[in-house]
């Protein structure tokens, strides 16, 4: 009797998207077991192709001759049986390829990471404990999330939370600040006080009950920020050895050990973008903060937000699944009013101090409409005597771009013809697009060679606030300059949006300021960003703490001083639906020559709904390329990418190599994107 091993070839081609048989030698069916990497011949043989063993069959269904196995590369088998289920399904939401998805999944071979895992002791598996309970906190959220069926999009509690002091007692200290002093030999160490944010805690004891009942958890996060207070607030409540990262800032090795460590007991999966596919064949929890960080859009193909792998990974294991954050997308806002999400919140919940400035034009007169209105520069003073006051702006540098001083004119690139700003005051202009530096600049309209900043970035701003607060130590955070954290003591923090450091206990004030200028921008999530801009920080604001909103007035900073931000959510998705945008229906970006996109376009029919947005023709490198966008619903997703995909294959199995001594193929005459946000990106 034959032994078959059907395997996902590691290759991009949409052609190669499918299972292959091959016959598996007698020396090598005792390592080819599914899940293991193995080398199989392509066509005659004359190569070789990586490929994962997706499945072994006693029987192939091809009555002909096989091809062999040539050699299996490792005998611990990497790719876990509901990680290919989720690669297949999210590559065919997609319209994109399974390999691409594993590329994300599996890290490359790391033999010493193998050989460690092997030499492991299967018997030793470490204890979940569980630390008690925040008293108060959360009250009926994990309950309702943990329950059978449980879904939810939950309201995190916006303050920061005191899990109390951890010392030597507690089953899994939190690891003490770098400022801490170390106890001498003999010493009990001193119990130390762990602040982290609200949602943070909330993630941590759902994550910790999950764990209790050996089950894994997965939280999914945007930053390297979030995952420093994730990953503290976990150490309070579960063994360190339970906690398993994957985020970006991994070597291959450390992703290898991680994803061999989660196949070997129940553990807490946190991360970035690819934490989603750590493997865990029985899932109890799915979580993700802060959805709508633009951080979640995987940049390459096939381009899936981490939010719709979450989405599948929960209908295909039944897991629980938690959307957290202050400020709700347009998406997770859909799934709710569909009823698929269930909307809950602590019964008790703490809600910052909001003052929108634009209410108090009467109080403040003229001084109301400057930059930093006399009401919050007078609590900002005094917040600033006995804690840290965050101030949020909208761009680094020193100013946000750079005019003529004679004529006004702006200046940009001669390079990319971007816009040209200054990171400090003095510094050689430099390009914001492709980094440039534009020395003896001339003006192209009056031949000056003289440029005045204009706005104000964070640079220019801490400028002022250290003539303005003399004696105050002044902090800038930002792209070029992340600061995880702050100690919680007389200061000013300048930081940009998504770049505010945490404090112990919170801010002692916050000034949100250049709103009207990040509203101004154009693109089909603004309004929803800017929100979660500003609850974000307006979160990190201590109990008690007054947050002002500059500037800003209407319906926007209503919902922030009543912190009802579910409004602004459900306005924004009942004018998508009236416009056919995203998300209430799904789009399709189609690039390439203009009769393969026609022909694709063609070939959808009626599963479009609305207008084709294009062809038209757009910037690349190769000569002619055109854009369409086109719309379809839900319901015809599995069609219209199956089309897509058809479309893709049959126009790659025409390329031809182009003439010329080079030997390369030419560039693709169709390429589909599915959920593409670029095209209502700003412009």
């Amino acid at each position: 009797m034959t032994t078959v091993a059907r395997v996902v070839l590691d290759s991009p081609l949409p052609q190669l998207d499918r299972l292959f048989d091959y016959r598996v030698p007698a020396e090598l069916e005792d390592d080819c077991v599914p899940g293991v990497r193995v080398k199989v011949p392509l066509r005659t043989g004359a190569r070789m192709s990586d490929a994962y063993v997706v499945e072994v069959l006693r029987e192939g269904g091809y009555p002909g001759e096989l091809s062999a196995v040539e050699t299996v590369v490792s005998a611990v088998p990497v790719l876990a049986p509901e990680i290919w289920r989720l690669a297949r399904a999210v590559a065919d939401r997609a319209a994109g390829v399974a390999s691409d998805v594993l590329r994300l999944a599996v890290p490359t071979r790391q033999v010493r990471a193998e050989k460690a895992w092997l030499a492991r002791d299967p018997s030793h598996v470490p204890t979940a404990v569980v630390a008690p309970e925040v008293t108060g906190y959360g009250d009926g959220v994990l309950e309702r999330v943990l329950a059978e069926d449980g879904r939810a999009a939950v309201a995190a509690v916006p303050h920061p939370v005191d899990l109390g002091a951890v010392g030597a007692a507690s089953p899994a200290p939190a690891p003490a600040p770098a400022s801490a002093s170390a106890p001498t030999s003999g010493e009990a160490p001193e119990p130390v006080h762990v602040w982290v944010p609200g949602w943070a805690a909330t993630l941590a004891q759902a994550a910790a009950r999950t764990l209790a009942a050996e089950r894994s958890a997965v939280i999914a996060v945007p930053d390297f920020r979030d995952l420093t207070d994730l990953e503290r607030a976990l150490h309070v409540y579960v063994p360190a050895e339970r906690v398993v990262r994957f985020d970006a800032k991994q070597t291959n090795g450390q992703r290898a050990k991680a994803l061999l460590q989660a196949r070997t007991h129940p553990v807490v999966a946190i991360g970035n973008r690819t934490a989603m596919y750590a493997p865990a064949d029985d899932l109890g929890l799915i979580a993700m903060w802060d959805d709508g960080d633009q951080s979640f859009i995987e940049p390459r193909a096939p381009y899936v937000h981490t939010r719709d792998v979450a989405l599948v990974r929960a209908a295909q294991s039944g897991a629980a699944l938690l959307f957290a954050s202050h400020a709700r997308s347009t998406d997770v806002q859909r799934l709710v009013e569909l009823q698929w999400l269930e909307d809950v919140a602590p019964y008790r919940q703490a809600v910052p101090n909001v003052i929108p400035t634009q209410q108090q034009v009467n109080a403040d007169g003229p001084a109301a409409q400057a930059r930093i209105p006399s009401s919050a520069w007078r609590a900002a003073r005094e917040a600033s005597r006995t804690g840290p006051v965050l101030v949020q702006v909208a761009n680094p540098g020193f100013g946000t771009g750079l005019v003529c001083a004679d004529c006004g004119e702006r200046a940009h690139c001669r390079v990319c013809g971007g816009p040209l700003g200054s990171p400090t005051h003095g510094a050689v202009p430099q390009c914001r697009f492709c980094g440039a530096l534009a020395v003896g600049y001339r003006c192209p309209t009056c031949g000056g060679g003289k440029l005045k900043p204009v706005g104000q970035g964070a640079q220019r701003t801490a400028d002022e606030l250290g003539r303005a607060f003399p004696g105050t130590r002044i902090i800038v955070a930002d792209g070029s300059r992340p600061i995880d954290e702050v100690p919680a003591k007389p200061a000013v923090v300048v930081a940009t949006r998504g770049a505010e450091p945490s404090t112990p206990g919170g801010y002692a004030c916050v000034l949100l300021l250049d709103g009207e200028r990040m509203l101004a921008r154009e693109g089909l999530r603004v309004q929803e960003e800017v929100l979660r801009f500003w609850t974000n920080a307006a979160a990190k604001g201590a109990p008690g703490a007054s947050v002002y909103l500059v500037g800003i007035g209407g319906r926007l900073a209503t919902a922030m001083a009543l912190w009802q931000l579910d409004g602004p959510a459900h306005d924004e998705l009942v004018d998508r639906r009236e416009l056919l945008f995203p998300p209430a229906v799904r789009v399709a970006t189609l690039t390439g020559t203009e009769p393969a996109v026609t022909a694709a376009v063609e070939a959808l029919g009626d599963a479009l709904v609305g207008p084709v947005l294009g062809p038209v023709p757009i910037e690349d490198p190769v000569p002619g390329t055109v854009r369409a966008i086109v719309r379809f619903p839900y319901a015809h997703g599995t069609e219209v990418a199956a089309t897509l995909k058809a479309e893709v294959i049959r126009r790659s199995s025409t390329r031809r190599v182009l003439p010329g001594g080079e030997k390369r193929r030419a560039a693709p005459a169709l390429r589909a994107r599915l959920d593409d946000a670029e095209p209502f990106a700003e412009v």
